[in-house]
């Protein structure tokens, strides 16, 4: 099936195998997971709980959602303002530059059109209703972060360049992208992005990548961060949680803006997905900067309810001093102007819940040391 991908042959696997992350066979994480991190005790779910549909891990109806679209055409105040379009895809306007992350439009997270997790809330708008992008970012090759039907349209009806990490650019060749549109990177490699002032540069993140039953770690997955002389955005990717996220803010930080996922956690798995308790550690080590949470909202990938990560953000961050951003699907946001106020809006879509109140959080402290006109 063209789903599932293509694996690297030539000159490609030659740079992946002179990679120091690549151990011989595929690529391995080469950071100690830190004790305590993972529940060995913890059972894994069984794919009969994995596929089920029980429970809160759907929503009873559609979120709230905006068309960005007006909002996109009036101009970037301060420089950087970002949209949440569900899951891990965000929408960056920085400095003048657009920047798509983990573009996924397709309807299932599988290879699959009849099987494997369905979204339950649609992208606020059709991909053929987006604008033109400079860059997009690819952080590995899962099928929630890597959408076959997505890059297969961006391939035949645009023109835009593709970032991502060692060996993911195969999958992106055989689905139609040509292969000068794509550039692949090892962590702490950067690039350019021609006719920009916006450079992408890979870096750690604690995960695992494959698309079928033979291909684990044959591709790399890094979280990136999109800088320009005046802005630095941090996009974890997936990840566990990693104290080689105080290198990146040493290396790369600080950062204005933090985008970390925060759902489809458990127990089990907390040497690859963060969750919001530890997204809020990941937050610390990378230095700080208004916290906008992705990888939640749209797929059902885990056992718990599907609004238990917003629940526990708004419960603990305040109390942590941590810059919270909760936009709405489809609402751009910039992080300069944040008002310190998140309204629960994913709250009220079921009988007997309260109506959402505004919550305040902490205010983000460090302004622009510039003027922008």
């Amino acid at each position: 099936m063209n789903s599932f991908g293509k694996r690297a042959q030539g000159e490609r696997l030659e740079r992946m195998r002179a990679s120091p992350l690549w151990n011989g066979e595929g690529f391995r994480n080469i950071h100690p997971i830190t004790p305590g991190l993972r529940d060995s005790t913890a059972a894994r779910p069984t794919l009969k709980e994995f596929l089920s549909s029980g429970g809160r891990r759907t929503p009873d109806g559609p979120l709230p959602a905006l068309d960005p679209r007006e909002r996109w055409s009036q101009p970037v105040q301060s420089g950087l303002r970002a949209t949440w379009l569900g899951h891990s895809t965000v929408f960056i306007e920085i400095d003048g530059h657009r920047v798509l992350t983990d573009p996924v439009w397709g309807t299932r997270a599988s290879p699959f059109r009849l099987l494997g997790p369905r979204r339950f809330q649609p992208v606020p708008l059709r991909l053929r209703h987006m604008p033109e992008v400079d860059v997009v970012v690819i952080s590995h090759d899962h099928y929630d972060h890597l959408d076959y039907p997505t890059i297969r349209a961006l391939a035949r009806h645009s023109a835009v360049p593709f970032v991502t990490s060692l060996g993911v650019g195969a999958h992106l060749q055989a689905w139609g992208v040509a292969a000068e549109r794509i550039t692949e990177l090892d962590w702490w490699q950067s690039h350019r992005v021609p006719g920009t002032g916006l450079t992408i540069t890979a870096a750690p993140s604690q995960h695992f990548s494959g698309r079928g039953l033979k291909d684990r770690n044959a591709t790399l997955w890094s979280s990136m961060v999109m800088h320009t002389e005046r802005h630095r955005v941090f996009f974890s990717g997936d990840t566990g949680l990693t104290t080689e996220y105080a290198t990146i803010r040493e290396r790369l930080g600080p950062f204005d803006l933090v985008m970390l996922e925060v759902g489809a956690f458990h127990p089990a798995w907390g040497d690859i997905h963060l969750g919001p308790v530890n997204a809020l550690k990941a937050h610390a080590l990378l230095g700080g900067g208004a916290f906008l949470p992705v990888h939640w909202g749209t797929f059902s990938l885990a056992m718990h309810e599907w609004d238990e990560p917003a629940e526990t953000l708004l419960h603990l961050a305040p109390n942590q001093g941590v810059p919270l951003l909760m936009p709405r699907l489809g609402e751009a946001v910039e992080p300069a102007h944040a008002e310190g106020v998140v309204t629960p809006w994913w709250r009220g879509l079921e009988q007997g819940v309260p109506p959402a109140h505004p919550v305040e959080v902490p205010a983000l402290r460090r302004g622009l040391p510039w003027p922008l006109d």
